[in-house]
């Protein structure tokens, strides 16, 4: 590891209770590596974020959308260096961050993501020697208090160590990397915590069921009887039983169930969106509109 890429950060590790802890008392090492971390409303989150992420990072960077709470000002108490940019997709504030980077490689993380000590250790070799143009990394889910290991969620990675000069597709839902011309693999995982409880989840829920709707009904795409009752059907059958939530007890129950009403939602915010296409005020009225 070379001294350009790694320095001695004196004090003690800072930790979050939320996402597990990292021995006491260890200086931590910091690696030429930006953190990009976009965010919309996030004052109960964003202050924790920051300051873990610069335990390992010497540069800490927020994107925000436009957020109405405190968001912004307990980012930069924490140390961010902040930059606002209304109205963007996550990968247009992560792509925004990205291009005002002081170093070459930025890893992309949510106000709801750790670096385990793992990761933290080994991005110091990766980007004192990389291999790759950019790297994947695997989520360790939590939920409702414990992990989910099956089905997906216990096979979730994405690419979030990366060269600044990369993309993100601008997609409000499943942003990705664009262009990457070789992928590399972390053995570090990053701890993901995405709901605060449960009314956080349906909340959530909710907004990118709206978003995926969105751009289904962008694409000329409309619900059909299959996407309202089998496509859920399926959803909750698959996560059960071919998953193996079933061997979870309610826990594996009450995720399955979640995991299907996400799926009609979407959906169903679909058909929503194609019925307000259809004129307003009955058959005589489109007739009438034709006509006339």
């Amino acid at each position: 590891m070379t001294e350009a890429a790694t320095v001695e950060r004196e004090g003690p590790q800072i930790a979050s209770s939320a996402f597990g802890e990292v021995a006491p008392g260890v200086s931590p090492r910091v690696h030429a590596v930006s953190v990009i971390i976009p965010t919309l409303n996030e004052q109960e989150r964003i202050a924790d974020a920051v300051a873990d992420a610069a335990a390992w990072a010497d540069e800490v960077i927020v994107v925000d959308g436009g957020s109405q709470d405190d968001t912004v000002a307990r980012a930069r108490a924490a140390g961010a260096t902040v930059h606002v940019a209304l109205d963007s997709s996550i990968g247009g504030q992560r792509n925004l961050g990205a291009s005002i980077a002081r170093n070459d490689w930025v890893f992309a993380l949510d106000t709801d993501e750790r670096a385990s000590k793992g990761l933290r250790e080994e991005l110091g070799v990766v980007v004192s020697a990389p291999t790759h143009d950019a790297y994947r990394v695997r989520m360790r889910n939590f939920y409702l208090g414990r992990e989910r290991t099956r089905g997906k969620w216990g096979r979730d990675w994405h690419v979030r160590l990366y060269k600044r000069d990369l993309k993100f597709c601008l997609s409000k839902v499943h942003e990705r990397l664009q262009g990457v011309g070789s992928t590399g693999t972390l053995r570090g995982t990053v701890l993901h915590n995405p709901y605060q409880d449960l009314t956080h989840h349906l909340t959530k829920m909710i907004k990118y069921a709206r978003w995926g709707a969105l751009e289904l009904h962008t694409r000329g795409r409309r619900a059909t009887p299959v996407d309202l009752a089998v496509r859920p059907a399926w959803r909750f059958v698959r996560d059960y039983l071919f998953y193996g939530s079933f061997l979870d007890g309610r826990y594996g129950l009450a995720t399955s169930t979640l995991t299907a009403y996400s799926a009609f939602l979407k959906y169903a915010f679909l058909y929503e969106l194609g019925n307000s296409d259809v004129p307003q005020g009955g058959p005589d009225s489109s007739r009438d509109a034709i006509s006339g």
